[in-house]
């Protein structure tokens, strides 16, 4: 099996864009680390023996890129997507670029973590929470303290021009009646900086550069596992959550391997894989990875795709003029 890892700009190199993959039963393009990626085929692969698979692997934003060229084109090549955010597929379930299915696995998740017609479904929670150094002065226990005095200048966070992850957390905010724009206007007044992604928002807390950070659960959880001097905070008003949702695309030559790759993702074992990886499984029922508190005690926010997607623009354009362009 030729298994494809490379990143966008490789394909392009490659001439790969647009061309068909090569003889496969399953194609999946994924926002997934690499090495999660390639677990995750592993498993479903040992649980459905025979099945060819090949994938592909880049950020939400440069998968969506190569995705909707070969939609242009007219050569789809992708038969799951397993990508970051409800909002993108919530995008191509109303462009009619997604397959409705009907997981008999659905009945073990929230209803809020899938879509009632069936296009996509959330695999796990990706959180955005607070970390801060373990030498700050304030130990923070909530959103709103990052706007206090005692946070004035430490605070930094990653941006919703750069992060995806950001974007959707941005979305959750401002829909809190609690939080809302006000509350990154308080940030702004407060000293904090938004640019780039997660990791160097992390970077910046570990190193002492600054004393808090926005940031998503996995990295200052793992960091601090190696012994890094952080803390990971999951506020008291609540977390927004990055689900990494699957779906099967609408001209899918491969709807039969498709359905029961949709299935593993959602079921206890592919869940497990999920768990083992370091991930908040979004299966109910399941644990959680070491160093996270009980899943019964995480407050996830709500967020509506449909209305996110029709916001996007405009919290993106609100979000730049709070804090600047620059991303």
């Amino acid at each position: 099996m030729k298994t494809l890892v490379s990143a966008f700009t490789a394909l392009l190199a490659l001439g790969a864009l647009g061309q068909p993959a090569a003889a496969a039963d399953l194609v999946i393009y994924t926002s997934q680390p690499n090495e999660d990626a390639q677990a995750t085929v592993d498993g479903f692969k040992a649980a459905n023996p025979g099945v060819e698979v090949e994938w592909v692997r880049d950020g939400t934003t440069k998968i969506m890129a190569k995705l909707m060229a070969e939609i242009e084109a007219g050569n789809p090549v992708a038969d799951v997507l397993l990508i970051a955010d409800t909002v993108t597929l919530e995008r191509l379930k109303q462009d009619k670029r997604l397959l409705a299915y009907k997981s008999a696995e659905a009945p073990s998740y929230d209803a809020s973590l899938y879509d009632a017609d069936g296009f996509y479904y959330s695999t796990k929670l990706i959180t955005t929470g607070i970390m801060y150094n373990t030498q700050a002065a304030m130990k923070p226990t909530g959103w709103k303290d990052l706007a206090k005095a005692e946070a004035k200048g430490l605070v930094s966070m990653p941006s919703p021009l750069t992060s995806g992850a950001a974007l959707i957390h941005a979305h959750t905010l401002a829909g809190n009646p609690a939080l809302g724009w006000d509350y990154y206007k308080a940030l702004k007044d407060n000293g904090a900086t938004a640019a780039g992604g997660n990791g160097a928002v992390l970077k910046s807390v570990a190193t002492g550069e600054k004393a808090y950070g926005v940031v998503v659960d996995y990295m200052p959880i793992r960091e601090k596992a190696k012994g890094a001097p952080v803390e990971f905070v999951f506020p008291s008003e609540g977390v927004s959550a990055v689900t990494e949702p699957v779906a099967i695309m609408a001209g899918t030559k491969h709807a039969d391997a498709a359905k029961k790759f949709v299935d593993y993702v959602l079921s206890e074992k592919g869940q497990q894989g999920f768990l083992k990886l370091g991930y908040i499984p979004a299966r109910n029922g399941m644990p959680v990875p070491e160093g996270f508190p009980a899943r019964d005690t995480i407050k996830v926010m709500p967020l509506n795709p449909a209305e996110a997607l029709k916001s996007s623009d405009k919290d993106l354009k609100t979000f730049s003029e709070i804090f600047g362009g620059n991303g």
